[in-house]
């Protein structure tokens, strides 16, 4: 009945046009499916979908170390002390372990130089057993991001944010990328396993960012949907997402997005990562989405929490990364299901 109510609400269902022909949208007729849809909003679970992917990522990486005595390797390479680029590490660390990976860590203090660090990138280049390099940002204001993470090889890029990688994912007929980017993928892959359709919808996507806003609208323009990338200097952002079937909002300002911007049935995915003041808490603050969640979820018909939506998927996608890298260097296909 919930797909029913939100496929309704989304004007162009199959299901209703085939089933329910005679249906029009009175007043009444509309609200009586909005208020049906507005009570079964459904809570995009992040943590549980990443789980399953990750179990899929462990099978597959047994089989290639079976089949093939290949074990998918992931480098990650800290600079510094930051907490949050430690607590980062970390987790993809126990991540990778998790799915049978091997796993290298390089870690420098502040005050290495970019010619160590960029030295650092091409001995892992060339070690055999590390499918995929990541360099954890921020680095140092002394060293070029972009230097560094050029030097990366494109068949090690587990990031996917190569300039191959992105051009190939941008190039519609082209090659297929060996990585996508992590985030932007994760998003793709919520609305996929919860089977929302992409194609033929309206897409907005708030946020411009090459790590996220740029990325995921390719992506759903690639998977067919009709794609609006909204900015800080759009004029009507309202409008904008008023007219949405599917949203992403990745603009980093919290809870922006206001519930009764949403049109009854869309589809709402948030990417955003804040705080706000909560002083009930032992913390003093509550982590929050760009999309202000309590409402909106009166009438979406699908929405990611924040935190355990969008969050869990980043890994999960670095790990599916490294694992198709790890079968691009033997000679295998990716993995990639849309």
């Amino acid at each position: 009945m919930r797909e029913l109510c939100s496929l309704y609400l989304l004007h162009d269902s199959y299901l209703v046009r085939k089933f329910h022909p005679p249906l029009r949208k009175s007043k009444a007729d509309r609200r009586f499916w909005v208020e049906l849809a507005s009570d079964m909003a459904t809570i995009i679970d992040g943590k549980a979908i990443s789980a399953e992917i990750r179990a899929e990522i462990k099978q597959h990486a047994t089989e290639l170390k079976e089949q093939h005595g290949v074990t998918p390797g992931l480098a990650v390479v800290l600079v510094g002390a930051r907490t949050d680029s430690a607590t980062y590490v970390r987790m993809k660390k126990k991540a990778a372990a998790e799915v049978a990976f091997h796993s290298v860590d390089k870690s420098f203090d502040e005050s290495v130089t970019e010619a160590e660090l960029l030295q650092c990138v091409r001995d892992l280049n060339a070690d055999p057993e590390v499918h995929g390099i990541l360099v954890q940002l921020p680095l140092p204001k002394h060293i070029n991001e972009a230097t560094v993470l050029e030097a990366i090889l494109v068949e090690k890029d587990a990031d996917g944010f190569s300039a191959d990688n992105i051009g190939n994912m941008c190039l519609k007929g082209g090659k297929q990328p060996l990585a996508l980017p992590c985030t932007p993928a994760g998003c793709i892959e919520l609305l996929k396993r919860s089977n929302i359709e992409i194609s033929g919808k309206d897409c907005v996507v708030i946020g411009r960012s090459n790590i996220v806003g740029m990325p995921v609208a390719h992506l759903l323009q690639s998977l067919n949907g009709t794609v609006t990338v909204c900015h800080s200097r759009t004029k009507d952002l309202e409008g904008h997402v008023r007219r949405a079937d599917i949203v992403v909002a990745a603009i980093g300002s919290a809870e922006m997005v206001l519930g009764d911007w949403i049109k009854p049935g869309a589809v709402v995915i948030d990417v955003g990562m804040n705080s706000k003041p909560a002083p009930e808490t032992a913390k003093g603050y509550k982590l929050c989405g760009d999309v202000d969640f309590a409402s909106a979820k009166e009438h979406a018909s699908a929405i990611t929490p924040v935190p355990g939506g969008v969050g869990p998927m980043t890994i999960a996608m670095l790990l599916k990364n490294t694992l198709n890298l790890a079968r691009h260097a033997t000679g295998l296909p990716s993995l990639h299901t849309w």
